[in-house]
């Protein structure tokens, strides 16, 4: 019988919080030398315990979205909370895809010898005790749980008040897979309370016991974290992705790709929120383009050109271009050339994913390299940002800064590294 954590009484969330960081951070010296075949059993055994509790966690996650629903939550966040047997196989086959990676711990990145003889290696470590703070998608809780225990590191889990029960279920599988495989229950903690004192906690560090923040969720989280975080961040501000539809672009790729970055999911961080076209096929690209996105239900803010030609079209302000919808909008605007959209990219955009559309390579070249985002595409979907789909098995979020995790944070990603140096009896003159 998978059992959830004990809930925090009111009285006692900072000792609770301290006592969960002391013993994150216990685990986290156990993950850091477990074998790769103890964490792989782990995983393994965590996949098994979510298949085995579908009904168990389904029923959690119904009453999470009745709640929402009822609050008057935005379909495309109860999109993001909602669960049914199909996603759920999906969170159960994301855990058994991030245990057949290989281990980063331990592995070499780099070695070299000096002319004395000193034998060095940059090995990958694991960081520590991770604090993961996430909204709504109670996928994350398996994603993240599972990413940082392949990365040798402990987890200190704080899903959103709407999911919080789905999130407590999914938490109690991987519990159970931990203490199968002989590894400290410990080792992944779901925070047992609502109250949102706990994330200041998380926050300032939990006396020194959390080594990285990652935020995932909207940007009022995000930038609650990135301004009271005490820990460094692995984060990003927001998702305002952009597809740009250079002139060499072939028109049927550019409508498909369009609708697809747009309306697959549109409540995902990698949905384009910006299509640039440019103004030397705006009489042969425009229509089709915005004909195929207004008949898949989404609206369009765009500018003068655009307003001119399409007529469901709604000009769009200042605003529109620096706004994430998460929701089927679109802005569409003309830009004259590919210096344009870059320049246009830089001054809305938010460094999380960019697309051009061209047959041209020379300019394909031209925007990938001068495009300074965390994931630059060519002639691909912007929803293809995401872990899972890069051969990442899954993320534990995407960041947009330039510290060493850019981009889908993966085990890699969760890894630091030490210097291993090998003599055989050097002195330093």
């Amino acid at each position: 019988m998978l059992t959830t954590a004990e809930p925090i009484e009111d009285t006692d969330i900072a000792a609770a919080m301290a006592r969960i960081g002391q013993q994150a951070r216990n685990a986290a010296r156990t993950l850091s030398v477990a074998s790769g075949a103890q964490k792989d059993d782990a995983l393994a055994a965590m996949a098994v315990a979510l298949r085995q509790s579908v009904d168990v966690i389904l029923s959690a996650n119904a009453d999470d979205v009745a709640d929402a629903r009822e609050a008057g939550t935005a379909p495309s966040f109860i999109d993001r909370l909602t669960l049914d047997e199909a996603r759920l196989e999906g969170v159960a086959s994301a855990v058994e895809a991030i245990a057949a990676l290989a281990d980063p711990v331990g592995s070499v990145i780099a070695a070299w010898d000096r002319p004395n003889g000193l034998h060095i290696e940059r090995v990958r470590t694991p960081l520590g005790v991770i604090g993961v703070i996430y909204e709504s998608r109670p996928n994350v809780t398996a994603d993240a749980g599972s990413l940082c225990l392949k990365a040798g590191n402990a987890a200190i889990l704080r899903g959103g008040s709407d999911s919080y029960r789905t999130s407590g279920a999914i938490h109690a599988g991987l519990v159970a897979g931990l203490t199968a495989a002989g590894l400290p229950e410990h080792a992944i903690q779901i925070v047992p309370t609502r109250d949102r004192d706990a994330v200041g906690m998380m926050l300032a560090g939990l006396e020194g016991n959390i080594d990285v923040i990652v935020p995932r969720g909207g940007k009022s989280l995000v930038g609650r974290v990135q301004s009271e975080a005490r820990v460094p961040v692995f984060a990003h501000l927001e998702g305002i992705c952009h597809l740009y539809i250079h002139q060499a672009a072939d028109l049927d790729m550019a409508r498909a790709i369009a609708v697809n970055a747009k309306m697959r999911r549109t409540g995902i961080c990698g949905a384009a929120e910006t299509i640039l076209i440019d103004k030397a096929i705006a009489g042969t690209h425009l229509m089709p383009v915005a004909s195929a996105l207004l008949s898949a239900g989404c609206a369009i803010r765009g500018d003068e050109t655009v307003c001119a030609q399409v007529a469901d079209a709604v000009p769009a302000s200042e605003a529109d271009w620096s706004t994430e919808y998460l929701d089927a909008v679109i802005s569409i605007k003309v830009v004259d050339g590919i210096d344009a959209a870059l320049d246009h990219i830089v001054t809305y955009g938010s460094s999380h994913t960019e697309s051009i559309i061209t047959e041209d390579k020379e300019a394909a070249d031209w925007f990938l390299s001068r495009c300074d985002s965390a994931i630059v595409m060519h002639n691909a979907s912007t929803q293809y940002a995401d872990g899972g789909e890069f051969g990442m098995g899954a993320e534990i979020g995407i960041a947009t800064g330039r510290m060493h995790a850019r981009g889908p944070v993966g085990v890699e990603q969760l890894t630091s590294f030490k210097y291993r140096v090998s003599g055989n009896g050097q002195i330093r003159p």
